[in-house]
């Protein structure tokens, strides 16, 4: 398999940034949502003194960097760099049009559709934007006892309510609905091309369905050696990882074959090896 070039991974990575600076330049900040990291605390900032968002973003991560610099190294430090610079770019660069002013739950909702765009494009290829993701590492390390995401929840959940205080409860609550957006589909951008299914197929006709699992799919099947405990009898059972879409024809062969056999379907996030993602 090629191994991709590296100049993609940035592009993406600068691509994700902008697309983050769109929402942020002109859905977030001229609705006054405020969903947190160090961008919202850019959106209060400008509020009530008018530095614009570019600014703010660049002078507070400046400081996170640093620390973070000395303590994890620059290797480490690469990529979230480059997405973070890019997002500040942005910020500056892009023409500001405001979109939907007016319809507050849409830019909530669409606002935070583009964010998740590109912040699952970030975490895709190992970037941040720095920030409170950032910030949280580093408190970590000292307050070993809690995780990286709960002290991410509790310092944008701080945010939040600073932008409460600045644009009203009702704005703070609308904010929650980008937030949740941002998390849905950060998440399906990360797992929908990950994302697999994984069959377990108890049955006597276990030979007839795995060659025909085999012949007519593709794919392969392992049968591996189960009792059932109320029996004490043993069997086979069958397993295999499919896609999506395979999983259909799995359960047509299985209904086709035997149709008392016991058929279990889950969902698989990360496969690698023949077939799927390689090494």
């Amino acid at each position: 398999m090629k191994k991709r070039p590296v100049w993609v991974d940035y592009g993406l990575i600068v691509l994700g940034a902008f697309l983050m600076g769109f929402a942020i330049k002109n859905m977030y900040d001229p609705a006054g949502l405020v969903t947190g990291g160090v961008t919202g605390i850019a959106i209060i900032v400008k509020t009530l003194t008018g530095i614009p968002l570019w600014i703010t973003n660049t002078v507070f991560n400046i400081p996170l960097f640093l620390a973070a610099w000395k303590i994890k190294g620059g290797r480490f430090l690469r990529r979230t760099a480059v997405a973070t610079v890019s997002l500040s770019v942005s910020l500056y660069v892009i023409p500001e049009v405001v979109f939907l002013r007016e319809e507050i739950f849409l830019t909530a909702l669409f606002g935070g559709i583009l964010t998740g765009a590109g912040t699952g494009l970030l975490f895709m290829f190992s970037a941040t934007t720095g920030g409170t993701d950032m910030l949280a590492a580093l408190l970590q390390r000292r307050l070993k006892y809690y995780s990286i995401a709960r002290i991410m929840q509790v310092l944008d959940g701080a945010v939040v309510l600073a932008g409460a205080a600045v644009f009203g409860v009702s704005y703070a609550l609308y904010a929650l609905i980008s937030i949740y957006a941002v998390a849905k589909v950060s998440d399906g951008i990360l797992e929908g091309i990950n994302f697999s299914k994984q069959a377990f197929i108890i049955s006597d006709k276990y030979q007839e369905i795995g060659d025909a699992i085999m012949t007519r799919m593709g794919r392969g099947v392992t049968a591996l050696d189960a009792v059932g405990m109320y029996s004490g009898k043993g069997r086979k059972m069958l397993f295999c990882v499919v896609s999506k879409k395979e999983i259909v024809g799995i359960r047509e062969i299985v209904q086709k074959l035997d149709k008392k056999a016991f058929f279990i379907v889950n969902d698989v996030r990360e496969v690698f090896g023949e077939g799927f993602i390689e090494y």
